[in-house]
Formats: structure tokens, C-alpha cells, sequence
């Protein structure tokens, strides 16, 4: 089939729906179909944009085989909700370019969020009688407003309205979790129209590896220290400052360093807080391509994956659980509901309440001292592999879909 990616996220640029995405791109060609991607140009603060993208307002491009369409996006601005929304609408428009240019299709797929490039996919379906996929990584705006990200009624009530919409047009609705699946079918969708397509791993690239020395010497990690690695968005709904409170009742107690590697909205007050509290068992690097992300896990005992204490996120499961566990690094995952138990049945690691410095620290103490913490990076890994590459979930998901 001719299957249309619209998404607002795509390599080159970072990110962990930008991995998901071409890991599903190239998987599905691998099975045959024909894929072709509109998306925007990189865009992102933290990341490095390559000079061949740099002051254009569209061109095609090629990744790894796949034609991708790009036109251009207002950037991600950090700051007042609406450079966000303004991040967002950009590529609304802007997007229409890229499907004028890609031609006949037979089903559309598109991201959400962003919900707003719903409109985009509806006004295409509409004009062209293709097919629409609905992606849904993360339920908005109702995750937005649980965490008091937005509060405006007249936006809530415009969001919502797109989004019982976009349910009722869309042919199938992909979730990424159980627990979306869950809200979905709640909400009335009819349980044939929910699919599931979760986070997975690509284990040629998140594997065991040998220490990293060149690293370990660039960022003064000592062979028996015990490092504890947080990968990823640094944004309010991590509640990260729980782990800057772990560090400081740590401080004192020798070889323990945490590690965060990554950006967002949180990070300058993660640093400030760092700062303020004079850790010197606490560092910070930049956000980095996903190629260089094994070099870290290479030097890591552990990876703390952790989310605020709220009911929505029990629902959730964080896509950096997933390499983690492939590179066969244990994971402590504090948080509860459908990732809780997600860890705790791979046997590769262990579980605390969410936002719980002391329980956090304890558990860190517990593995350190833990005998069989190969055992469990191994059983980790054994179980991604075994559930979470991406061939099988991109396989199950097509035979839900019936292409």
C-alpha cells in the first residue's frame, strides 16, 4: 500500500517520537508498502541543525531510502504557550505543501500530539478519500490540562471538540499504550477501531558494549563509581527535582553519580537547584543523536526513568524504559500503573512510589549492593527481545489493521 506519514517529528532531529517514527517507517517498507513522509524541517533549540536544512522553507529530502517532504515550521521556542502554538499552527499550513507534492496515497498516518495537525489530516482525507490513521502518543489535551499546562476554557473546549472529531473520521486509531487503548474504548471508540502499536527497541544499536573509557575520561566517571543515568526530555511531567533530592541524601556516600543526558523546559532549573545545593555527584550533557546514546548506557549501572505522581500516568509508558533495557542496563522506573508492571514482569528491574526521594535512594542502594544485577540487565534484555523489536510490533500491528 502507498501509506502518507504526517508528522510534525522526524530524524535528523532528536527525540524519542522521531526514533519511533522512522523505526516505523523503515519497517513498514520492509514489509512492502510504499512510505512517504511530510514533515518539518529540524527545528528544535537543543538540537543541531545540519546547514543543509538551515533557511529553507522546503525541499525534499531522502532518509535511509524513505522520501520525506519538508516544509518549513515556525521553531520550538521556550517560553509563553502560544510560541508553541504558533510552533504548531506553522506546520499546519505549512504541511499542505508536502502533501500537494506527494501524490495518490492510500491511507494517511498521522502524529498526534500535536491534535491540531488532525485539521491538516482531516481537510486532506476529505479532499482526497484516502484513509486516516490516527497516532495517538499521548491523550490531549487531557494530559495537558492534568498537569496545568493549559487552562484556557475557549482552548480546552476547541481541543476537545477537534478531538471527539478526529475520533468519529478516522478509520483505525493507533494507541501507544495499553492504558490509551483503555481511555479510548471508555470514551465510546469502537474497540475494532483501536489498535496498538507501543515503543520497542532496536537492538542492533541498544546492546551490552564494552565501557566507553574515551567517554568515562570526558566526563570524570571513575571505573567504580555507580552511575545512575536519566536519558531524555527533561520536562515538568518527569518531576526530575525528586532525583536532585536523591542525589543530595546520596552526596555523602561515595562512587554514586547521576548522570542526565539530555534538554527541555525543566533542565536550567534542574541546574540552578544543582547549584544551589553544591552537588558534585550530579552532571549534566547536552542532548545527543540517538547513535551516541549506547556510548552512555555503555557506562551506566542503572537507568532512572521516572514520572510524576498523577493518575494519567498510569496509562503511560516511557519510550526510555526501552533502550535501557536493551543495552541490558537495569531500570528503576518510579512511577506506578502500566510501566510498573511492564518493569516488574521483564525481571530487569525494580519499581518505587513516584516522587519518592528516600524510596528512590534506597532502591539505588539495594541494587548496588544486589548481586545479581547482571542477571537482571540480562532478563531485561531478553525480554525486549523477545516482546519489543520493532519488526514484531510494526507485524502485529499490520495484521490489526488488516494490510
Amino acid at each position: 500500500m502507498r501509506i502518507l506519514m504526517l508528522t510534525q517529528y522526524f530524524p535528523p532531529e532528536s527525540g524519542a517520537a522521531q526514533v519511533r517514527l522512522k523505526e516505523l517507517a523503515k519497517g513498514l517498507q520492509g514489509n512492502g508498502h510504499k512510505v512517504t513522509v511530510v514533515t518539518a524541517f529540524p527545528n528544535h533549540p537543543s538540537g543541531v541543525i545540519p546547514p543543509n536544512y538551515r533557511g529553507r522553507w522546503r525541499m525534499k529530502d531522502e532518509i535511509d531510502g524513505i522520501p520525506v517532504w519538508r516544509t518549513w515550521i515556525y521553531p520550538v521556542q521556550r517560553g509563553r504557550f502560544w510560541k508553541r502554538l504558533l510552533n504548531y499552527f506553522s506546520f499546519v499550513f505549512s504541511s499542505f505543501w508536502g502533501l500537494s507534492k506527494a501524490g495518490k496515497q492510500d491511507v494517511l498516518f498521522f502524529e498526534s500530539p500535536p491534535l491540531f495537525l488532525g485539521i491538516t489530516a482531516l481537510v486532506y482525507g476529505w479532499l482526497t478519500r484516502t484513509r486516516i490513521i490516527m497516532n495517538i502518543s499521548d491523550l490531549w489535551p487531557e494530559s495537558a490540562v492534568a498537569l496545568g499546562l493549559v487552562n484556557s476554557r475557549w482552548m480546552i473546549r476547541a481541543a476537545e471538540g477537534l478531538e471527539k472529531l478526529l475520533y468519529r473520521k478516522a478509520w483505525k486509531i493507533s494507541s501507544q499504550t495499553e492504558g490509551i487503548r483503555t481511555s479510548l474504548v471508555q470514551r465510546g471508540v469502537p474497540e475494532d477501531k483501536v489498535t496498538f502499536l507501543p515503543n520497542g527497541v532496536n537492538l542492533d544499536l541498544f546492546a551490552p558494549r564494552k565501557r566507553d573509557e574515551e567517554m568515562a575520561r570526558k566526563l570524570a566517571l571513575k571505573e567504580e563509581d555507580f552511575v545512575l543515568i536519566y536519558a531524555g526530555t527533561m520536562g515538568y511531567a518527569q518531576g526530575l527535582e525528586s532525583i536532585i533530592r536523591t542525589a543530595e541524601l546520596l552526596k555523602d556516600k561515595q562512587g554514586f553519580r547521576f548522570l542526565f543526558v539530555g534538554d527541555g523546559t525543566e533542565k536550567p532549573m534542574l541546574e540552578a537547584l544543582t547549584k544551589e545545593k553544591k552537588l558534585s555527584n550530579v552532571s549534566f550533557v547536552d542532548f545527543q543523536p540517538v547513535q551516541e546514546m549506547p556510548r552512555y548506557f555503555s557506562l551506566s549501572s542503572a537507568s532512572i526513568v521516572p514520572l510524576k505522581k498523577n493518575k494519567l500516568f498510569e496509562g503511560a509508558r516511557p519510550s526510555k524504559m526501552f533502550p535501557a533495557l536493551g543495552s541490558a542496563v537495569p531500570v528503576i522506573y518510579s512511577g506506578e500503573g502500566e510501566a510498573a508492571e511492564l518493569v516488574l514482569s521483564s525481571g530487569g528491574g525494580v519499581v518505587v512510589e513516584p516522587e519518592n526521594s528516600e524510596a528512590l535512594a534506597q532502591a539505588i542502594i539495594e541494587l548496588k549492593e544486589n548481586p545479581n544485577r547482571q542477571e537482571m540487565g540480562r532478563q531485561g534484555r531478553q525480554f525486549v527481545k523477545d516482546n519489543y523489536t520493532w519488526s514484531q510490533i510494526i507485524q502485529r500491528w499490520l495484521k490489526e489493521l488488516g494490510i
